[in-house]
């Protein structure tokens, strides 16, 4: 963050803010003068007592310039209820133009870019952020006024009773003041990062609770989970930093606000040889003890915190919205680039292992599927199926070698809406509320015609199910469907899908035999390159080609061939036969 910047834009802002309210900061600038002549009379009115009351044996004298300070405290109360009154006039608006920036860029951002319109850091604006203005802007205007007619009140009483005893006040008070505005800045930033990552760690868990079901069923939580492990370690080195930079506030603070006091009565001795009073330097140490100081505390802590936080918020407000996904996706992926001829997925030294010291679950593999085939993948529960989906998916990014699908890295970003280069069906079928059609054509980056939904149903032999919905304009509610039926669903949309590839982790779990063979022929007749995770014997049989995972190593052949190379195999063929 340009902290200059972020100024310009904030004062910019600011000052257009508060052009219209010139009304409310006289009334403010008035109970405020108010405030200014009871820190005055506090002062003054100590030391008249005692120079020419007490001291002077004139008790009558001391006690009415006591009074005299008792009536400045009255009329200080009177002045702080009439400022809080101007306050609300300042703020309110403040807050409510706020809220509506917000839903403005909100908007924005949506329509720039409707595949992030649950945009998770535009909550976070509406709600935390406005808040945090708010409470930030009222507490730094609150304390600023009270600091600048309280210094002005205290620095003319001092002026008053002796203009020497500045000699001693001010240099400490001007020396701390500096020592604490040199650190706004490098606060300010620290600040700005934190709410950058308190953005990012709230959209990426927002993205990752949309997707959880999905990330579980590919076997993907480690590395789905390693982002928002790392904006969390983010989040704490930022917070370290803002208490290294609070500790030479605090600093900062000591010395402007205790050594005024100390150089003052350090020096009295001084003072009453140059003919300063006693009244005067009593006087002297009660704006300082009563009014300055504590009003120069409260400033600094109201600046220190509230301030920067209050600036870098603005600035987050002040800041034109900008197409977001334009920065931070990769550029469109062109299929086949670097390529075989006919090579739809090719995977070379692939490792993957879920942790530092975890055994890998998939070591040195190697693998090419041609364009158009047919691949089965089967073993054993836990030994890896999912994982080398994801992996293909781009879901995972590989521990070691390369995994390319149609001749591009798996992880290359293809932009946004659904992905063209493949399709992933999970064991648990994505189906959400909305019509048939919504359910049946969300992967088609297009519209798609009635005729081409009804032969897609036809042949996944959907179309019974279609019927009992109500039809393609009927209403899906998921919790009301089998399974199976959110199965036969999804499937008949990733046969919609213009995707070359397609990618089911054992995707046809809950359909029975009958039916899982007529989806999967459909699936394998249409255009392009399909893997399946398979559960049944009977899936393998049908493919082009069957890799065997077996932990140790992988082989890859043909239904008829394959029981003579991997025993694991053979003792699959064996038992499904069993229980065939």
């Amino acid at each position: 963050m340009s902290g200059d910047g972020s100024w310009r834009r904030v004062s910019r802002e600011g000052r257009r803010f508060l052009r219209g309210r010139y009304r409310s900061l006289r009334r403010l600038a008035l109970w405020s003068l108010l405030e200014s002549a009871h820190t005055f009379l506090g002062g003054y009115a100590v030391a008249r007592a005692l120079d020419d009351g007490f001291l002077a044996g004139r008790t009558g004298t001391g006690l009415g310039w006591l009074a005299v300070a008792g009536a400045g405290a009255l009329l200080g109360a009177l002045a702080l209820r009439g400022v809080f009154g101007g306050l609300a006039d300042l703020v309110e608006p403040l807050r409510d133009g706020l809220v509506r920036r917000s839903v403005r860029q909100a908007i924005g951002r949506a329509v720039a870019d409707p595949g992030r319109a649950g945009d998770a850091g535009a909550v976070s604006r509406l709600t935390q952020q406005t808040e945090m203005a708010r409470d930030s802007f009222a507490g730094l205007v609150l304390v600023a006024r009270s600091f600048v007619f309280t210094a002005l009140g205290a620095l003319l009483g001092l002026a008053a009773l002796d203009p020497v005893l500045l000699v001693l006040v001010l240099p400490p008070l001007l020396l701390g003041t500096a020592g604490f505005l040199a650190t706004l800045r490098p606060m300010a930033r620290v600040q700005r990062a934190a709410l950058d990552a308190d953005e990012a760690l709230s959209g990426r868990a927002g993205e990752l609770a949309a997707g959880l079901r999905d990330v579980v069923a590919c076997g993907g939580g480690a590395s789905a989970g390693a982002p928002v492990e790392r904006l969390i370690a983010e989040q704490e080195r930022l917070t370290g930093r803002l208490a290294r930079w609070s500790a030479l506030r605090t600093l900062a603070l000591g010395v402007a606000g205790r050594l005024p006091v100390v150089a003052l009565l350090a020096g009295t001795p001084w003072l009453l040889g140059r003919g300063v009073s006693a009244g005067a330097v009593a006087g002297a140490l009660t704006y300082l003890v009563q009014s300055l100081l504590p009003a120069l505390d409260a400033l600094m802590t109201a600046v220190g915190a509230a301030g920067t936080r209050l600036l870098v918020v603005l600035d987050r407000f002040c800041t034109p919205p900008s197409d977001s996904a334009a920065a931070t996706t990769a550029p469109e992926v062109a299929p086949g680039v670097g390529a075989g001829p006919g090579v739809a997925v090719e995977l070379r030294g692939v490792w993957f292992a879920y942790g530092p010291r975890a055994q890998p679950v998939i070591d040195g593999l190697d693998l090419t599927v041609g364009a158009g085939e047919h691949l089965a993948v089967v073993g054993p529960s836990g030994i890896g199926k999912s994982t080398l989906t994801a992996l293909i998916a781009g879901l995972l990014p590989p521990g070691g070698g390369t995994v390319r699908v149609a001749g591009a890295p798996a992880q290359g970003v293809t932009g946004p809406g659904p992905d063209l280069r493949r399709t992933l069906l999970p064991q648990q079928a994505y189906v959400f509320t909305g019509t048939v059609r919504e359910n049946l054509t969300h992967l088609c980056p297009g519209p798609v015609s009635g005729a081409e939904v009804e032969r897609a149903t036809a042949a996944l032999g959907s179309d019974g199910l279609v019927d009992r919905l109500g039809g393609l304009d009927g209403a899906v509610d998921p919790a009301r469907l089998s399974p199976g039926e959110r199965q036969h669903l999804a499937l008949t949309a990733a046969y919609l899908s213009p995707a070359p590839l397609l990618l089911l982790d054992e995707a046809t779990c809950h359909l029975d035999l009958r039916t899982e063979e007529r989806a999967e022929r459909a699936l394998a007749a249409r255009p392009g390159t399909l893997v399946v995770v398979a559960h049944r014997i009977s899936s393998a049989a049908r493919a082009d080609r069957v890799l065997v995972l077996d932990g140790t190593r992988a082989v890859c052949g043909t239904h008829a061939e394959l029981p003579a190379r991997s025993p694991l195999y053979r003792d699959l063929v064996g038992l499904w036969n069993a229980r065939g």
